[in-house]
């Protein structure tokens, strides 16, 4: 045998499981030379030859045995055709089939004796095979036909009768991979995968204290046939709290999605098979379905015991005769949150607060993202702060967005911003009040059990330019988080159904990539609900009254930026908790915009009167940096600094592009 790495280790960790399948396979291997004597008319020839072989294969066990060795399996555990045994109540008879079935699967000799016994060349057992060595009456093989149809063996997908012949010339075997998962090998199906992945409890305890996994909990260590169904938010997160329940309830579970290129009804017995023979709690993963059709759970009818499905919330539809126990999944409170970043991050157990205010990960997310800190931190000199966590979340929350959403990587600083007093202070509270949650909503109690408490509503109104999208991208830079910015155009459909379809699909990007949403333009989208004259009217307010509960509901940063506060519907504004009005700067403000404006680096004219442009030109900032760069670019043009003259063309410009009367140049001016 090679030494491949790996190989042998967990060959001499499952040999017990090995050697008690091939002793049993040989107990079936003496009978079956006692057979083939009996019907052989002489010591030679083939039936002679397989006869000795199998004699020999059996007497090499029995020294095995003899000579003692390892015990069976380890104290405590059980093996795996054990487990099979007594969750299906086999019949002694029923496991000598399932022996005489996988026989092939154990040594190659075995394979070249029945290939020499069967009709058709095929090297298995076939059913007359059976008979012949279990089976003395008439009598019998009508009960062996029985057991052939309709036993647990065969129920269970576990031993599987040839559909091909006459029946006594069909062929016996076992399920895809079973043999060597019999032997103690982890070995499974080609077509059915186990999914990896890592395992974590930490901040989960307020969850596993809730009476619905309390129950099922005991649902699972009860071993009772019962489905529990878990739904979250995605696939992945109703997966990993299914496998935390598991190993809270003390038991081995195994992970995997069930192919849609299978029938259903075998590749849940299958599944369910190897689960079994690993003392392990079956966990599939229901796909997302295409379109509105829901999805039906499967049932895993074969299996004895609990199974868990896992899907996405509202994906699927509940049928059949097990017990079904529903496991709701919300998202963890900010206090489990801190408790998650302190035991997952413990060299920032002083930056938990802010962690859990800024990021509402899954224990498993935040478990991958430690890992990546500590990748970093050992490539590097320095420690990993928050500015590091948030450029590790970014790029793990990295996902395919609708067309109707674009994402920013927020630059933009408070520096950036020259707002008056009042409208910072109230952009300081907004942020205040996501990173303060810990103590307001979870130790004081506020708002408790409200939905979309710990969501932010802003409504930005004002003229554009003055900062409404640069205020947007400021408040996500400070969280550490990313912007979406909603294209209303490209959301709103004109199919009935089909605008709050890419709506909703708006809101969950948001929330799984922790983002701030910025809808711009939104009096297009949020716009006053009309009186109901024809079907157009109606399916609008549908659509508004969708955007409202989704709003409300929504756990995040969201952002309404409209020119036109006026068209904005009251029951918006109604559940704004920060409405912004952004005006016109200010003379002094315009020359702060100016300067935030021009780079210390660009070579400016000793003409350049900042407060004179500031003073003649009363536009907006987004004006004033469109006036700044092509300010620039004319003095590279004319391989000059920059110039008043530069300036004033550039301000000129902006005037006749927004349609407006140009208020002249300054005196002693040559701009034309």
């Amino acid at each position: 045998m090679r030494d491949a790495r790996g190989v042998v280790t967990v060959l001499r960790e499952d040999r017990s499981a090995a050697e008690r399948l091939s002793r049993d396979v040989a107990g079936i291997a003496d009978r079956l030379a006692q057979l083939l004597i009996g019907n052989s008319a002489s010591r030679e020839g083939p039936l002679a030859d397989g006869a000795a072989f199998l004699h020999a294969m059996a007497e090499a066990a029995g020294d095995s045995r003899q000579q003692g060795g390892r015990p069976l399996e380890s104290p405590g555990q059980s093996h795996p055709l054990d487990r099979l045994v007594n969750a299906f109540g086999l019949s002694p008879v029923e496991v000598d089939l399932l022996l005489l079935a996988g026989m092939a699967e154990e040594h190659e000799g075995y394979a070249s004796v029945l290939r020499s016994l069967h009709p058709r060349g095929e090297p298995r057992a076939t059913v007359g095979l059976a008979a012949q060595l279990c089976c003395q009456t008439s009598g019998e093989r009508r009960v062996l036909r029985e057991m052939l149809e309709l036993g647990p063996a065969v129920r269970s997908g576990a031993l599987v009768v040839g559909a091909e012949g006459p029946f006594f010339e069909r062929t016996l075997s076992v399920a895809d991979a079973i043999w060597p998962a019999l032997g103690g090998l982890d070995v499974w199906p080609a077509w059915l995968r186990p999914l990896d992945g890592r395992i974590t409890v930490n901040g989960l305890e307020e969850w596993f204290a809730t009476p619905e996994v309390v129950t099922a909990a005991a649902a699972l260590r009860g071993g009772e046939p019962r489905l529990i169904f878990i739904a979250a938010e995605s696939e992945n997160v109703a997966m990993h709290r299914a496998a935390a329940l598991a190993q809270h309830a003390g038991l081995a579970s195994v992970r995997f999605s069930l192919p849609a290129n299978n029938p259903r009804d075998d590749a849940e017995r299958t599944a369910g098979l190897h689960a079994l023979l690993r003392g392990a709690v079956p966990i599939a993963r229901l796909p997302a379905p295409d379109g509105p059709t829901l999805v039906e759970a499967p049932q895993f009818r074969a299996f004895p015991g609990p199974v868990v499905v896992c899907a996405r919330g509202g994906a699927a539809v509940l049928h059949g005769d097990r017990p079904v126990l529903t496991v709701p999944v919300d998202r963890l409170s900010c206090a489990a949150r801190q408790r998650l970043w302190r035991e997952t991050l413990p060299e920032l157990a002083a930056e938990s607060p802010r962690l859990a205010a800024r990021y509402a990960l899954e224990p498993l997310a935040a478990l991958e993202v430690a890992a990546d800190v500590r990748s970093l931190e050992a490539l590097g000199d320095g420690g990993v702060g928050l500015a590091e966590v948030a450029a590790i979340v970014r790029g793990r929350s990295n996902l395919a967005l609708s067309a109707g959403v674009k994402l920013v990587r927020p630059a933009a600083r408070w520096e950036h911003l020259v707002l008056r007093p009042d409208r910072l202070v109230q952009l300081h509270e907004a942020l205040a009040r996501l990173v303060n949650q810990a103590k307001v909503l979870d130790e004081w109690g506020f708002l408790e059990d409200r939905p979309g408490a710990r969501g932010v509503r802003m409504l930005f109104c004002g003229p554009p330019g003055t900062g409404k999208s640069l205020s947007a991208e400021v408040l996500a830079q400070a969280l550490g988080v990313d912007l979406l910015v909603v294209d209303i155009s490209r959301v709103v459909s004109k199919w009935i159904g089909e605008t709050e379809k890419n709506l909703a699909e708006v809101f969950d990007a948001a929330e799984r990539a922790q983002a701030v949403l910025l809808f711009d333009e939104a009096d297009a989208l949020f716009s006053r609900r009309t009186e109901v004259t024809d079907a157009h009217d109606r399916y609008a307010n549908l659509e508004t009254a969708y955007l409202l509960s989704r709003l409300e509901r929504f756990e995040g940063l969201a952002i309404l930026a409209t020119n036109l506060r006026q068209n904005i519907d009251p029951a918006f504004t109604r559940r704004m908790e920060f409405i912004v009005d952004f005006e016109e700067p200010s003379a002094p403000e315009r020359v702060a915009l100016w300067r935030a404006h021009l780079p210390p680096r660009a070579p400016l004219g000793e003409d350049v009167d900042l407060a004179e442009l500031a003073a003649l030109y009363p536009i907006v900032g987004g004006l004033i940096r469109n006036a700044a760069v092509a300010a620039g670019f004319l003095a590279t043009s004319d391989d000059s600094p920059i110039t008043r003259n530069h300036f004033v063309r550039a301000v000129r410009r902006e005037y006749e592009k927004s349609g407006k009367a140009f208020p002249g140049a300054p005196a002693g001016s040559a701009a034309q």
